[in-house]
């Protein structure tokens, strides 16, 4: 039995993907073990959102031949799209997987196996040679309009899956390399996404997350006669009996109209958390980035969300040094976050990405300049998010509970409410995987309010 190890960088997705990889592998009679020394297998699945994601790909791709110099290094998914050729070069990389061919992972490595075995028939064999010609491992991502056949039927965490029914995307934002490693919008048949939800149930998941390259554009591909929106998608998988939560993936601001956030709040199950990305509180740099909505129509929809639904949490992306971004443009930028008022910000230091339209714009920011605007805003979103925590003390409220913690030498059950705050109990055997019911008291630390039931 060979012995199998994977590693992902990345989005949500991308961890999905490798999840579904390890099942097919487990299928296949391998052992799957920690990503650490002993493996005969290594599969890498790679990030390409920035310049620094694909270094960190190469490292671990370099790091799994290290650890067995004799292993098969797979390198798999977006970094693979963006430098295939590269990496086919690369000592240290002996098979290459794109993404839409993650599904073959199985038979590419029984074919490399295959011909490694017949070293008396071509002596000019090596390691580093590809598998057969005939088994295309690279496809031009963006002349596809399918959809990779990947599923799972578990995942580590035993009280949410994430679940992948939508990728690509059609956006071309001037920063973004994700059109080019992922191609066109495709989107899942929504009857596999059912049952892949009903296999997860069973199995005991309370809360699924629905997750994609750009999720908003769900269904935007199928034909005319059988064109379904993500709205479409939410209500099918809401029947599903046993399933208690779902949880909404990043979304596109244009997306929440009145009817989306009137239709959602009728729908029990939805957690009222919205990830809506924003990037940029300027209207002159979202125009910079081809971000398609102002700054006013971003903000219509936040207030479109809160009126749907009781103090909804809403989270966000923002970049900053974008090029050409001026001390006017990032002081636009806070006051504007501060007037939204988040409950959490994922902030970034823009990251040149070659290949990219904003790579070659003029006015790039110096690097220390972004790092204190980082910190900037770093420091907000823990104001911000503070606040938001707070102003859920006194009520009563949903958690499922997720894992052990510690805090002052006391030992806790923690877990999410449906807005996705923490909160911690104290410790009882059986309680993982369990909705408890109670009232937030106070917060223990910044992070984690207590709750009483």
């Amino acid at each position: 039995m060979k012995k199998a190890a994977l590693h992902n960088l990345g989005c949500k997705v991308n961890s999905y993907e490798t999840e579904a990889m390890q099942q097919l592998l487990e299928n296949a009679g391998y052992e799957i073990v920690p990503f650490a020394e002993g493996a005969d297998v290594y599969i890498i699945n790679t990030c390409s959102v920035t310049n620094i994601a694909d270094r960190k790909s190469r490292q671990m791709l370099h790091r799994a031949k290290k650890m067995n110099p004799e292993a098969v290094v797979v390198a798999a998914g977006c970094y693979v799209q963006a430098a295939g050729e590269e990496l086919k070069k690369d000592e240290a990389v002996d098979l290459v997987v794109g993404n839409n061919k993650k599904t073959d992972l199985v038979s590419i490595l029984e074919d490399y196996f295959a011909q490694r075995k017949k070293p008396e028939e071509d002596t000019a064999y090596s390691q580093n040679d590809a598998p057969d010609e005939t088994l295309e491992t690279i496809i031009d991502i963006g002349d596809t309009r399918e959809y990779e056949n990947l599923s799972i039927d578990r995942i580590s965490d035993h009280t949410r899956a994430f679940i992948k029914v939508q990728d690509g995307c059609n956006q071309f934002c001037s920063y973004c390399i994700i059109p080019y490693t992922r191609g066109r919008v495709r989107s899942r048949r929504p009857d596999e996404v059912v049952e892949e939800v009903k296999r997860l149930t069973i199995s005991g998941y309370q809360e699924i997350v629905l997750t994609g390259i750009h999720l908003s554009s769900y269904g935007m591909d199928f034909p005319e006669e059988e064109r379904l929106t993500l709205l479409d998608l939410i209500k099918s998988i809401h029947e599903v009996e046993g399933l208690k939560r779902i949880r909404l993936g990043s979304l596109e601001p244009r997306i929440v109209t009145e009817e989306f956030a009137s239709e959602l709040a009728g729908l029990h199950k939805i957690c009222p958390h919205f990830h809506l990305s924003l990037q940029s509180g300027s209207d002159n740099t979202l125009k910079r980035m081809n971000r398609h909505y102002t700054t006013e129509d971003y903000l219509n929809r936040c207030q479109i969300l809160r009126k749907a639904f009781k103090n909804p949490a809403i989270t966000t992306d923002v970049i900053v040094g974008f090029p050409g971004e001026s001390d006017e443009d990032f002081q636009v930028t806070k006051e504007y976050l501060k007037n939204v008022q988040f409950y959490e910000m994922h902030v970034f230091k823009y990251s040149k990405r070659n290949g990219t339209k904003a790579a070659v714009m003029p006015d790039q920011v110096p690097e220390s300049i972004k790092a204190e605007r980082s910190n900037d805003l770093l420091c907000l979103e823990k104001e911000m998010s503070l606040e938001y925590r707070k102003s859920w003390l006194g009520s009563r409220t949903e958690v499922l509970m997720e894992e052990e913690y510690w805090w002052n030498d006391i030992h806790y059950m923690i877990g999410h409410t449906r807005e996705y705050v923490k909160a911690a109990v104290p410790f009882e055997e059986g309680l993982k995987g369990v909705v408890i019911e109670g009232i937030l008291m106070e917060m223990m630390n910044d992070e984690v309010a207590f709750l009483k039931y």
